[in-house]
């Protein structure tokens, strides 16, 4: 870590001393300040209240407005939000009154120095062996990959480890609102979005960098987090030979993940028909995972699914290969359960047994 993110982290604890000791628990991996005497914390999934208080509301105050002056932002009457990455990764946003009723609210997202790998997922009960080796695959092939999952479900975390599952020798551009993606990888160009400066000038958006990163000569495309008209021009980076293109987006289902794609990308300034618009959402993305935080804390793939056009009454045809098994609450509260085969066959086995993969047909047959 370099001397000036040192110096940022010391002046962080200062700011936020009342949570210094929260922030320096690495268990923790988000701090919640609904106001100055109320601190709730995120650990192990689980969010629990903590006994740590602020003096007062100005304390808070004067703590977040220390933070917004650290990154180059202002937070006040005319702009009572603050949303920014901090020069250790961590990731704040901060709402004042009169917006914030209960006081100044802050979020501190933390994010874990640990890098994951399928063999942890596994380990973990996240996914099964099998499960883990199909999206291996899915990776290998250059298959188009959409991941879902509601806020703190781990689409960001499972994002970095199939992206550790890329073949050598592609050149990869990352794309991110704030960079929280670790890509261990031989060639690979981060891009981060920048924010309006106070005359609201200079704003250089996820859709700005997708179209440059087109002019690149990228391989493969990862955006971190799809939240804007940027879809479209990363599912048109898709149809244009742009194989095992990468993002993640907000939804609860498989198939709330291309509806949620396809309402972002009808905000974009394309003159595509409706038909035109689904149909290339459609041949754009191969595998939607759907990942969860599960009642006893735990982030699992509850649904590993193909796209396979439009069934009969013309919605999204999205196909479950491996879906969660019935979870069974065990003693300790902990679910028990994982991803099983549904006993649907990928469309492209043909592809896995031409490149001698050693996946057996037989992986994809139902337990029962």
């Amino acid at each position: 870590m370099s001397d000036s993110s040192n110096v940022f982290i010391d002046s962080l604890k200062n700011f936020l001393a009342p949570v210094a000791d929260l922030l320096d628990d690495e268990s923790i991996t988000e701090i919640m300040i609904n106001g100055p005497e109320e601190i709730w914390v995120e650990s192990a999934g689980k969010v629990t209240k903590a006994t740590a208080q602020f003096p007062d509301e100005d304390s808070l105050r004067a703590a977040v407005n220390n933070i917004a002056q650290s990154v180059g932002r202002r937070v006040n009457d005319e702009e009572p939000r603050l949303d920014a990455r901090l020069p250790n990764g961590y990731r704040i946003h901060a709402v004042i009154p009169p917006c914030a009723r209960n006081g100044t609210t802050v979020a501190i997202r933390k994010f874990s120095k640990v890098k994951m790998t399928f063999k942890d997922y596994v380990k973990f009960g996240s996914i099964s062996v099998d499960a883990a080796q199909f999206l291996d695959i899915c990776m290998k092939l250059g298959k188009n990959v959409l991941v879902s999952g509601g806020t703190g479900s781990g689409k960001t975390t499972l994002l970095g480890v199939l992206c550790d599952r890329i073949p050598n020798g592609q050149r990869i551009i990352v794309i991110e609102d704030s960079s929280e993606l670790s890509v261990d990888y031989e060639h690979v160009v981060f891009f981060e979005t920048k924010a309006e400066d106070a005359q609201g000038n200079g704003e250089v958006s996820i859709q700005d960098l997708v179209k440059s990163s087109l002019r690149l000569r990228p391989d493969r495309i990862i955006v971190g987090e799809v939240r804007g008209s940027e879809s479209l021009d990363l599912v048109q980076a898709m149809n244009t030979g742009h194989k095992g293109c990468l993002g993640t987006v907000h939804a609860n289902t498989a198939d709330g993940a291309l509806l949620r794609l396809e309402a972002l990308s009808q905000g974009s300034d394309s003159k595509l028909s409706e038909k035109a618009l689904r149909q290339q959402i459609c041949s754009a993305i191969d595998i939607v995972i759907q990942i969860s935080r599960y009642a006893d804390g735990s982030r699992r793939i509850g649904t590993i699914a193909e796209v396979l056009g439009f069934d009969e009454n013309g919605d999204y045809n999205v196909v479950p290969i491996y879906e969660m098994s019935r979870l069974i609450k065990k003693a300790d509260g902990t679910l028990q359960g994982q991803v099983e085969a549904t006993g649907v066959v990928p469309s492209f086995i043909n592809e896995i047994i031409d490149n001698g993969i050693p996946f057996s047909v037989d992986k994809f047959k139902t337990s029962a």
